[in-house]
C-alpha cells in the first residue's frame, strides 16, 4: 500500500486560484468582494439586494451517525460533494463552519476537510482565517467588562451579583477557566464574585451572528440579550447598557461571510463556528441564503451526529433562515460502526457481531431523519482498511430501510469519488418533499424537550434537576416559551452519557441545567455532565505543531 500524504502535504502542493476566478464562478460581482490577501475575500452584504429575484437553489444537508472522537468525515463528505457536483456540471457552492483553534490545538483537528476534499488555504482557514472569532471574543468580553463596571461605577441598574449569566470568552480548550473568581486584589479591580469562562463557539454571540442578516438585525438582536438579573429578579438585557452599538461596530466584518475555494476550485462560503454539541452547530443564514440564490446546489454542514446538529438544523436553523433541505446526506463510517459495537481501539478488526451491533446507531438515525419527510441518503466515508463484507453489511441495512447508498472515495479521489453520489442527490432533490419540524414553536418547553428526548435520542423519561425545572418556569414567566430548544449533551451518544454507545437502552435524560439565548431566539438545554469549556488531552495535537524561520508551518494534520 503506497503511503498517502498528509492533509497539509497535499494542501500546500495544491494549485490555488486567485480568489476573483472563484467569485466569478459563484456569480458574485468583485464589487461585493473585500480581499483578504489573494485567495480569501468577505462578501458585502449588499449582495443580498442584488439576488432578490434569484430562485433558490437545492439544499443538501450533510451529517452522520454519532461520530468517535475524531469524526467521521462530514466536511470531507461537504466539499468532495460540491467537487461532485461541479464535475458533473451543476452549478454548485458547499458552505461551511469556521474552525474553533479549541479543536485545532486539541484532539479533533481542523474542519477544512482532508485528502483530496479540502478547503483551501487551509492553514490561514483553521488559524486566525479573517478575525471573525477574534472579533465575536471581543465582543463577548466587552459585555462581560461594562456589565462589571457598571455595578462598580454604583450598579443604577441594581443588578444582583449573585444573579449575573453573563460569563467570559475564550477560543481555546482550557479547562482551567470553568470556574474562576474575578475582581481580586483590591475594590478599585472590581467586586469580588465566581463568574466562568466558556468556548467562544458556545458564546450567544456566535449565534447571533450566525442568525443575523443585516447590522440592524445584530444590533436588535444583541440588545435582547439577558445578562442578569435584578434584585426585583427582573431581566437585564445589553440594551438596558446601551452597548450593543459598540458590540455591533466590532462585529461589523465578522456578519460579512468569507469567500474561498475547494481544492478543485469550487467556491466555498465558511462563515461562523457554532459547535452542534453545545450550539447550533451550523454556518450562518446568511452565508446560506447568499449560496441559494447564487447555485443550483449548496451544500451544508452539520455538527456532529444527527442527534445534534441535523435535529438543530432541522428544528430551529430552517425556521430562522427560511430554508429546508432537499436531500439529507447520512455519513457513516466502517470505524464508528464497531466503535458503536464496542470495538473501539480495534478499528481494523473485523467482528461480525460487534459490526452487527454498531450498525444499529446507523439504522436508528436513518428512522430519526425520515421523520423529518426529507428524502435520505446513506454515504459510506471509505477508508482503505475497510472490509467488503464490512460494506455489504452497510448497504443491507440501507435496503431493509428502503434509504440508497454510495461508497465515497472522496479523500483520496476529490470530487471523482463523490460522483455516485452527487447523481444520486440529483434524483432524490427532485423527490416530494415534505419537511416539517419535530414540535410547533407553540408547544410548551417541557414537551419540545420531551419530543427531542423520545424520537430523536430514544429516552424513556426527561428528569429535571431543581434549578432547571426553576429556571424553565422563570423564562414561560418572562415570556419566552415559544423559543425552540438547543440541547446541549454528548456528541459520543445518543444518550446524555458518552459511555453508552451504539443504540442505548432505555434510559432517562437528565437536564442539569438550562440557560436563556434570548437574543439569538432559543433555549439552551444542558444534560448530563457536558461542558461549554473543553479542555485539552494528554497529548494535543498543539504538540506537533512548529514554524521555521522562513514561516512555513509543520505538524498542521
Amino acid at each position: 500500500m503506497v503511503k498517502m500524504e498528509s492533509d497539509f502535504e497535499i494542501a500546500k502542493k495544491a494549485k490555488i486560484v486567485p480568489i476573483e476566478k472563484i467569485a466569478e464562478k459563484a456569480g458574485i460581482n468583485t464589487k461585493y468582494l473585500e480581499s483578504y490577501g489573494n485567495y480569501k475575500a468577505k462578501i458585502d452584504l449588499s449582495i443580498l439586494k442584488s439576488l432578490e429575484n434569484n430562485k433558490k437553489g437545492h439544499l443538501i444537508l450533510v451529517t452522520a451517525m454519532n461520530p468517535t472522537p475524531y469524526g467521521e468525515g462530514k466536511t470531507l463528505t461537504s466539499i468532495g460533494l460540491g467537487q461532485a457536483l461541479s464535475l458533473i456540471g451543476e452549478k454548485v457552492i458547499v458552505t461551511l463552519r469556521e474552525p474553533s483553534m479549541g479543536p485545532v490545538f486539541g484532539v479533533k483537528g481542523g474542519a477544512t476537510g482532508g485528502g483530496y476534499s479540502q478547503i483551501l488555504p487551509m492553514e490561514d482557514i483553521n488559524l486566525h482565517f479573517t478575525g471573525d472569532i477574534h472579533a465575536i471574543q471581543a465582543a463577548h468580553n466587552l459585555l462581560a467588562a461594562v456589565l462589571d463596571t457598571h455595578i462598580l461605577m454604583g450598579n443604577e441598574l441594581d443588578i444582583d451579583i449573585n444573579n449575573i449569566v453573563w460569563p467570559r470568552a475564550i477560543d481555546m480548550n482550557d479547562r482551567a477557566l470553568r470556574n474562576i473568581v474575578i475582581g481580586l486584589g483590591g475594590s478599585g479591580n472590581g467586586i469580588p464574585r465566581e463568574s466562568k469562562f466558556i468556548i467562544t463557539a458556545a458564546s450567544e454571540i456566535m449565534s447571533i451572528v450566525c442568525v443575523s442578516m443585516d447590522i440592524i438585525n445584530l444590533k436588535e438582536k444583541l440588545s435582547n440579550i439577558i445578562i442578569a438579573f435584578d434584585r426585583k429578579g427582573n431581566a437585564i438585557k445589553a440594551g438596558d447598557l446601551k452597548v450593543e452599538g459598540a458590540l455591533a461596530t466590532i462585529l461589523k466584518d465578522a456578519l460579512k461571510p468569507n469567500l474561498v475555494q475547494t481544492i478543485e476550485h469550487t467556491p466555498a462560503i465558511i462563515h461562523g463556528g457554532p459547535f452542534a454539541n453545545i450550539s447550533i452547530g451550523t454556518n450562518s443564514i446568511v452565508a446560506t441564503n447568499i449560496a441559494l440564490k447564487l447555485a443550483d446546489y449548496v451544500v451544508v454542514e452539520a455538527g456532529f451526529g444527527a442527534d445534534l446538529g441535523a435535529e438543530k438544523f432541522l428544528n430551529i436553523v430552517s425556521r430562522k433562515g427560511n430554508f429546508f433541505p432537499s436531500t439529507i446526506v447520512l455519513v457513516v463510517t466502517c470505524k464508528a460502526i464497531k466503535y458503536h459495537g464496542g470495538l473501539k481501539d480495534i478499528i481494523t478488526y473485523h467482528d461480525e457481531e460487534a459490526f452487527s451491533k454498531g450498525l444499529k446507531n446507523v439504522e436508528r438515525h436513518i428512522q430519526n431523519l425520515k421523520q423529518f419527510g426529507v428524502p435520505i441518503v446513506v454515504s459510506i466515508n471509505k477508508f482503505d482498511f475497510d472490509r467488503d463484507e464490512e460494506i455489504d453489511m452497510i448497504k443491507s441495512i440501507c435496503s431493509k430501510n428502503e434509504v440508497p447508498v454510495a461508497l465515497s472515495k472522496m479523500f483520496s479521489e476529490g470530487g471523482k469519488g463523490g460522483i455516485d453520489l452527487a447523481k444520486i442527490i440529483l434524483d432524490l432533490s427532485k423527490q416530494k418533499n415534505n419537511f416539517k419540524p419535530l414540535y410547533d414553536l407553540s408547544d410548551d418547553i417541557e414537551k419540545k424537550i420531551e419530543v427531542i428526548a423520545k424520537k430523536i435520542y430514544g429516552a424513556k423519561n426527561v428528569i429535571y434537576e431543581t434549578k432547571p425545572k426553576k429556571k424553565i418556569e422563570l423564562y414561560k414567566k418572562l415570556g419566552y416559551g415559544n423559543l425552540p430548544v438547543c440541547i446541549a449533551k454528548t456528541q459520543l451518544s445518543l444518550s446524555d452519557d458518552k459511555n453508552l454507545i451504539g443504540v442505548p437502552p432505555p434510559f432517562d435524560l437528565e437536564v442539569t441545567d438550562v440557560e436563556l439565548a434570548s437574543g439569538a431566539g432559543y433555549i439552551v438545554v444542558i444534560c448530563g455532565n457536558i461542558n461549554l469549556m473543553p479542555g485539552l488531552s494528554r497529548s494535543p495535537a498543539a504538540i506537533k505543531m512548529d514554524i521555521d524561520d522562513k514561516g512555513n508551518i509543520k505538524g498542521l494534520f
